[in-house]
């Protein structure tokens, strides 16, 4: 009989059983690998390898397949066994098709996430960035502002302290006004009196330049740090 005709790997029906075990194993990989598809992108490299393994044996004893049948001498049963052989290689063939567009519709949806990941990367390394320069003109201004109001400060104490200066230069000059009225009474001469005057002038001269000056610098200072 037909099935009883042995080549190398055994006779034909065995070959044609183990191709068909072969293909059902080679299927079922392959419907795994697309229902793993509709996750998250993975490695899929172990199982592809496997079915790609399968399909291969599968290929080799299509053409082990071929030799045998091509020897069977009643025309019916060589007609038979070649019809199931192109029927195993066109599911090998079939199969192999699916695996490839597998692998490569997985590479692009990797190579995809992939981008999207550095995408990410970059995106957060710049708003990091950025953020940072907000932070660091926070504190500058921060800083201006403790700057300006330390100098505000220290113009209105500057202030106050000519006040009390024109405060006291007035209460000198009500008690200079007080002396020289005694003066006049114990009759002190007019040459001593305008000595004492003359004093009080340079007196007062001296105190005007200083709270002019220190104003000026005041004002100078606050408007160099503006």
């Amino acid at each position: 009989m037909a099935s009883g005709i042995v080549g190398e790997g055994g006779s034909l029906s065995e070959v044609y059983s183990s191709a068909k075990r072969t293909l059902l194993r080679a299927r079922d990989g392959i419907e795994r690998l697309e229902r793993f598809e509709s996750g998250a992108p993975m490695d899929s490299s172990d199982l592809s390898s496997s079915v790609k393994r399968d399909i291969t044996e599968v290929q080799s004893l299509c053409s082990n397949m071929d030799s045998l049948w091509r020897s069977i001498s009643v025309k019916s049963q060589r007609d038979l066994w070649r019809r199931k052989t192109e029927q195993v290689g066109e599911e090998a063939e079939y199969l192999n098709q699916s695996l490839e567009k597998y692998m490569w519709r997985n590479q692009r949806k990797m190579l995809e996430a992939k981008e999207k990941a550095d995408l990410l990367g970059r995106r957060s390394g710049e708003g990091a960035h950025i953020l940072q320069i907000f932070d660091e003109e926070a504190q500058a201004m921060s800083s201006v502002k403790n700057s300006k109001r330390l100098l505000e400060d220290s113009y209105s104490s500057g202030v106050a302290i000519l006040s009390k200066y024109a405060e006291q230069r007035d209460r000198l000059k009500r008690a200079q006004r007080k002396a020289l009225d005694v003066l006049n009474t114990v009759g002190l001469s007019n040459s001593v009196l305008r000595l004492i005057e003359r004093r009080n002038r340079v007196d007062t001269w001296i105190k005007y330049a200083g709270m002019i000056a220190t104003l000026v610098i005041l004002y100078l200072f606050i408007r160099w740090t503006r």
